[in-house]
């Protein structure tokens, strides 16, 4: 990342916090001015799709590793594992690739949180898990209300508002593999801040990350019915950490956590700051709008991409012949301190916009509405290059690739909920996207070109009974290609325009979500989900390239909760929590294409599964909590089998790429204590308690899923 804007952002954060610190003793307690996605789980009654909230509770009691472990424990959601400790998560929905969570909408207090959710929704960017109080996952119609990707689902992560009176917490924690971990949390005054540090070795050898995570948040009183909410975060990543998987012989010869790529190395700094302001423009009609902004950098250095990548054969020495490559596929091991090389994949991405959203009770039809309304305008400028160097950890070289890439994107939406009696709603709604993208080549061709997409949507709500709501919707997807996929600058050529499209579905849903009586709860969807075009991203790493086919995902997603307590009035707690999901669809319909031949992708064809869409995913969690402030938590998580490839291989190929990832099932224990009279909680937990060895991951050879992991901790409150 350039220094003088490292510098900028590093002041501009500091003159925030002080502009901030001036109106600390302001004002009593205050509603947080955001944007909520869910809210209460009462809202769900009026909500013409599938939802569901991971509260505060759940978090806290299971101490999750990584944020793929909190995710899991919602229906539809499939969620792959990379370095081990969630900080790039693949987060799949509804059978969608779960590769780099692209086909996913992440948000933060109701903004986008992904650092170009238009020209490259790639999470190489995640925030740590204790900065949520909780998370709502939303599917279905209501969708068309954030975008710009509506084909499968939003994830909204939720901060928690700051506390009027002083106070604030303490965690520390500990365990195997260099896992150390500390938090700090203050609040008061209508102010929070909130400090994380975390690092462990992960789940390879050679690997090693440490992340830091600073987030500010306040809530101001203006007065005549108006609250402003700031926020403002600085993250840094520093990690040893490769990009490349294993061969099927290095699998067999050295385990499943070999990594010889002991110089590749990560790094990232992302400063970011928003606003959400609120005035109540009159009792019946509120005006909210978002400021936000961030500055993301990635750097990336590593002397290999992928099993495949031949970037060291020409630089190391050939044993009986062979090459680095070839060594790696017949299982000789290899030293990377004897390849001449290392590659820097250098990313700058800056990314702001202005979001208000107006809402209205009002009888303009003749019937109680309420109207939700609002526009989007939203920019992003990446700027990437690769510099190769000569020397295994050279960290400069020669410029290979210089392009910027720039995203002017302005959406609008409506929706208007018909509150038709007590039981009925029904919810029409419109979304419409206007992206603009440019693709400048330094060292080549550069080009421009602009999409526009209009995304309706129908929903309804039938609640019979207090507690139990039945739900239907029907809503069109739509997801932008990535600049680089919409536009082609090769260097020293012409720029042409890629013949890719713009993701496309038909998206349908029934449920119902029902407290069928006190302590026994749940919410069963059956959808289908039919794409007209669905692209698979291209990349060094993948076995494919830019490719787009047609394809249907149908099933069904059941999430459960039983608690003893307040089914029997017991004093102790038994429970029961479920997140099941059947896929017995996620076909290609058509075989296919890749787009720069315009010739089907190897084994692709109609009736084949797509890959990485297994057909059964569970999280089950069995508890038990004592009056007493003990409990104790063991949890099964399985994945059912799936394909690496969209030939539907079974058998694995030498490079480890392709082949069939078997089915696994792991336990996950977590052991709490409460003890109230020092306002401390002491907990243990243990991740993978069999420490079972499966793979999760064969897009750039095999990967493996986290070794058992033991932590111990407390967390001091004050």
């Amino acid at each position: 990342m350039n220094t003088k804007i490292r510098v900028c952002a590093v002041q501009s954060l500091v003159l925030f916090l002080c502009t901030v610190s001036n109106v600390w003793s302001q004002g009593g307690e205050i509603v947080a001015p955001e944007v909520e996605v869910i809210g209460t789980k009462e809202n769900l009654e009026r909500i013409p799709g599938s939802g569901e909230i991971i509260d505060n509770r759940v978090i806290e009691d299971t101490h999750p590793f990584t944020i793929n472990e909190v995710l899991r424990k919602a229906a539809g959601i499939n969620v792959r594992d990379e370095e081990g400790i969630g900080l790039r998560p693949n987060i799949g929905i509804r059978g969608l690739n779960p590769t780099r969570s692209t086909k996913v909408l992440l948000l933060e207090d109701g903004i986008p949180l992904a650092y170009a959710p238009y020209g490259d929704n790639a999470s190489y960017y995640h925030p740590p898990i204790e900065r949520f109080e909780r998370i709502e996952i939303l599917k279905g119609a209501g969708l068309i209300m954030y975008g710009p990707q509506t084909i499968g689902g939003l994830i909204n992560y939720v901060t928690p508002d700051p506390a009027v009176e002083p106070g604030g917490q303490l965690t520390l924690s500990g365990g195997n593999r260099d896992y150390l971990s500390g938090k700090a949390r203050l609040t008061g005054h209508n102010m929070l801040l909130d400090l994380t540090h975390k690092q462990t070795d992960g789940a390879r050898d050679n690997t090693h990350s440490t992340i830091n995570d600073l987030y500010y948040k306040a809530v101001l009183p203006m007065g005549d019915g108006q609250a402003l909410t700031l926020r403002a975060n600085a993250y840094s990543e520093d990690s040893n950490l490769t990009y490349s998987g294993i061969t099927q012989a290095e699998l067999q010869n050295f385990g499943i956590r070999y990594n010889p790529f002991k110089n590749d190395e990560f790094k990232t700094n992302r400063f970011g700051a928003s606003a959400t302001h609120r005035i109540d423009l009159s009792e019946n009609a509120t005006l909210m709008t978002n400021f936000y902004g961030s500055i993301f950098s990635r750097d990336w250095w590593r002397q290999s991409s992928s099993t495949t990548d031949g970037q060291c054969n020409a630089s190391y020495p050939l044993v009986g012949g062979l090459n680095f490559q070839q060594q790696r596929a017949a299982g000789i091991a290899v030293d990377t301190n004897l390849c001449n090389s290392a590659q820097g994949r250098l990313r700058d991405y800056h990314t702001y916009g202005v979001e208000p959203r107006f809402t209205l009770q009002h009888n303009a039809f003749g019937v109680p509405s309420e109207l939700d309304a609002g526009v989007r305008a939203h920019y992003e400028r990446q700027q990437r290059k690769q510099v190769n160097g000569t020397i295994p950890t050279a960290r400069t070289g020669t410029i290979v690739e210089d392009q910027v890439r720039l995203t002017q994107a302005y959406s609008a939406f409506a929706t208007n909920r018909f509150l038709l009696g007590d039981k009925w709603t029904v919810t029409p709604g419109i979304r419409v996207e206007s992206i603009s993208a440019d693709r400048r080549n330094y060292l080549g061709s550069s080009g421009k070109t602009d999409l526009t997409e209009w995304i309706p949507a129908l929903g309804a709500t039938f609640s019979p009974t207090p507690g139990t709501t039945f739900f239907a919707g029907a809503h069109r997807g739509f997801a932008p290609p990535r600049v680089e996929d919409l536009i082609n600058t090769p260097n020293g050529a012409v720029a042409t325009f890629t013949d890719v499209d713009a993701e496309r579905s038909l998206n349908f849903e029934v449920g119902v979500r029902s407290t069928i009586r006190q302590g026994v709860s749940l919410e069963a969807t059956a959808f289908r989900n039919d794409y007209s075009n669905l692209i698979a991203v291209g990349s060094i790493a993948s076995n494919v390239n830019l490719s787009q086919g047609e394809a249907l995902t149908q099933g069904l997603e059941l999430a459960a909760r039983l608690d003893s307590r307040e089914l029997w009035n017991t004093t102790d707690n038994a429970f029961l929590q479920i997140a099941y999901t059947w896929l017995p669809t996620a076909d290609q319909e058509t075989a296919f294409v890749e787009v720069a031949n315009q010739t089907a992708v190897p084994g692709s064809a109609a009736g084949n599964r797509l890959p990485y869409a297994p057909e059964n995913t569970l999280t089950a969690t069995l508890g038990y909590q004592f009056p007493w402030g003990l409990e104790a938590l063991l949890e099964t998580v399985h994945v059912g089998e799936q394909f690496a490839d969209f030939g539907n291989t079974a058998a694995p190929s030498a490079d480890g790429q392709r082949g069939l990832i078997d089915a696994y099932t792991i336990f996950n224990l977590a052991v709490n204590y409460d003890w109230k009279a020092a306002d401390t909680a002491l907990f243990l937990a243990v991740k993978n308690l069999a420490d079972k060895e499966y793979i999760v991951d064969r897009t750039r050879g095999v990967l493996p899923g986290s070794p058992r992991l033991v932590q111990a901790g407390l967390t001091y409150r004050f």
